[in-house]
């Protein structure tokens, strides 16, 4: 990551990240950004990801950070974490939920042919796991009084994206436990959001069929262009620090303006040049649609 101005945003903060794997995850670039923005951290991963990732090289670029195994998905391990994060860091003043999985996917089922046992840990690893780090950070008494909760998601969770599959599913089942919880951590100053990334090339992102199909195009259809995860990053301390307290219960889109677009002008020349070339349109499957008379 290249060497940019500092603010102090997150000084004298803590915090624990969620689900950091390597250099590429947007969870890895969240926890760097609050260690140089002041803030010490924890990171949490499942065992399997500790021994695939890199987790001891971001754990030494964040001060050697705690680095606590924890499964999202488990009653026992959240609330053992919680309690470890208690007794080496003490009190929190963000937490951060960068976890998402599907099987589903990684085989490449078609949504109709779902695999149910692994859609519902798709809902409960993608998920249900915001729920549960919340509420047993709430019964370990980890959360400081004005913290913020932070998790990723997609804009799949409100409109269809075909080879999102299930993961839409667990992105919208995400977004409706940000509101559910919001008023109830607003009690104490605690708020709760999401930011909605664009397409981003990360180990996990980069799973699903088509992908660069579909970073492609939210690029020529974004006015910015896609954003990267060190720019999610960056975006990402300024909802954990005190200048987003009055900030909660919110889908934040960071993706260049895509989610407001209707179309580009690129994207128009470009329909406009497969929809009257029948070879092109053959070669990519539009055949069948022809423009309006």
């Amino acid at each position: 990551m290249s060497e940019k101005a500092h603010y102090g945003l997150l000084k004298g903060k803590k915090g624990i990240v969620f689900g950091p794997l390597d250099e590429s995850s947007i969870g890895w670039q969240i926890a760097v950004h609050a260690y140089r923005e002041g803030a010490s951290i924890a990171i949490s991963n499942v065992a399997a990801a500790m021994r695939f990732g890199n987790t001891d090289e971001l754990s030494a670029l964040c001060g050697n950070a705690p680095v606590i195994v924890c499964d999202a998905s488990k009653n026992d391990d959240v609330d053992s974490c919680f309690k470890e994060l208690k007794e080496k860091v003490g009190k929190v003043d963000f937490i951060v939920h960068s976890i998402g999985m599907s099987q589903n996917i990684r085989k490449q089922l078609p949504y109709e042919e779902l695999n149910y046992e692994w859609f519902m840990k798709t809902l409960d690893v993608s998920g249900l796991s915001l729920h549960r780090l919340v509420s047993y950070a709430l019964k370990n008494d980890v959360l400081n009084d004005g913290a913020s909760v932070l998790a990723l998601s997609y804009i799949a969770s409100q409109r269809n994206y075909w080879t999102y599959s299930d993961m839409g599913d667990a992105k919208s089942l995400l977004e409706s436990i940000v509101r559910s919880y919001g008023p109830r951590l607003a009690r104490r100053g605690i708020r709760i959001n999401t930011i909605s990334q664009s397409p981003t090339y990360t180990k996990a992102g980069s799973g699903i069929p088509g992908f660069e199909k579909m970073y492609e195009y939210s690029d020529l259809m974004s006015p910015l262009g896609n954003a990267s995860a060190v720019e999610c990053a960056e975006y990402a301390m300024t909802v954990l620090s005190d200048l987003s307290r009055k900030v909660t219960m919110q889908n934040l889109f960071h993706d260049g303006g895509y989610s407001s677009m209707g179309a580009t002008i690129p994207m128009i020349k470009l329909a406009h040049e497969v929809l009257n070339d029948q070879e092109l349109a053959a070669r990519v499957g539009l055949e069948d649609f022809k423009p309006s008379a």
